[in-house]
């Protein structure tokens, strides 16, 4: 069976994914698919940095903006859906583009990942919490080291879903995330692919970040923050950066400068984080660029990249 031409566009938060995937569309014929784990919620415009209908130049995008942000996602979800897409925009003729720093979502699609059909155990994962609460969620994470070093490993304190959820699956079947994985596997990608990450110096990365949080604010984030923080049902979604930054201010505890100063730090370190994800991932193509690298370079270098991996 002939495989399906993939491009990956993936990346670091405000390294211009979303512009570069939107022109490889125009130039190629193509349709976005989102690989962001918060821009699938509804009402999160700002804080997801969802393009506006001008940025998309009239290129369909899928699986954003659908979700209401009471309800729980998973990364299989996301697969299934994500597979949906791709084929239906393939079948129409179009070149699916995947596009997002979410680098769950992105493997799991193009590496063909299967998810274990491993139950649960309420009572383990709310003891599982209670050591979070008592003990502090380093305590869970190296809990999870003992057993699965290298889940544990990649996976930031801070995420205690993914964590217990590693935890409850070896009490349950005997093996680790990293295990099952690893068996998840077996079946080849039906993808041809092309990925490709536009891969700033990091000054200018992070001076695209400050960039980026001054542009959010001044577009509304604050009451974007202060709406979702009236639904105690929002609790995904109210994790995310840029809005649990904004707390301590709309709360009256902290100055809006020391919040702002606490978004910048902690979405640069969410960029690092992405990179080290990325960068470990030898079939994507790194686009250099810094500060004073055109945007028009980086294009023709990235539909050189399209052309050298497909029939283009």
């Amino acid at each position: 069976m002939d495989k399906t031409f993939l491009v990956v566009v993936c990346g670091p938060t405000a390294s211009g994914k979303t512009a570069l995937a939107v022109d490889l569309a125009l130039r190629f014929g193509g349709e976005v698919i989102s690989a962001d784990s918060m821009q699938i919620y509804k009402g999160m415009e700002i804080a997801s940095a969802k393009p506006a209908e001008a940025e998309k130049k009239g290129v369909p995008h899928h699986l954003m903006d659908f979700l209401e942000p009471t309800r729980a996602f998973s990364v299989a979800d996301y697969a299934v859906l994500a597979r949906k897409a791709i084929a239906d925009i393939r079948e129409r003729g179009k070149l699916p583009i995947l596009c997002g720093g979410t680098g769950l979502y992105i493997n799991t699609v193009v590496d063909n990942i299967e998810f274990d059909d491993t139950g649960s155990d309420p009572a383990y994962r709310s003891e599982l919490i209670g050591i979070a609460k008592e003990k502090g969620a380093a305590y869970l994470r190296e809990m999870l080291r003992e057993i699965d070093p290298q889940s544990a490993g990649e996976l930031h304190e801070n995420n205690q879903k993914r964590i217990i959820r590693a935890l409850e699956v070896y009490k349950l079947s005997g093996k680790t995330m990293t295990q099952l994985k690893a068996e998840s596997r077996l079946h080849p990608s039906p993808y041809e692919l092309c990925m490709m990450m536009i891969d700033y110096e990091r000054s200018a990365l992070y001076e695209r970040i400050d960039r980026r949080v001054d542009i959010m604010l001044e577009a509304g984030l604050i009451d974007e923050a202060r709406e979702f923080f009236t639904h105690p049902d929002y609790p995904t979604a109210a994790q995310a950066i840029g809005y649990k930054e904004l707390r301590p201010y709309l709360d009256g505890v902290e100055s809006l400068e020391e919040c702002v100063e606490r978004l910048k730090r902690e979405t640069r370190h969410y960029a690092k984080r992405q990179l080290t994800w990325f960068r470990k991932d030898d079939r994507i193509e790194r686009i250099p660029a810094d500060k004073d690298t055109e945007y028009e370079k980086i294009l023709k270098i990235a539909e050189n990249l399209v052309k050298k991996y497909s029939f283009f």
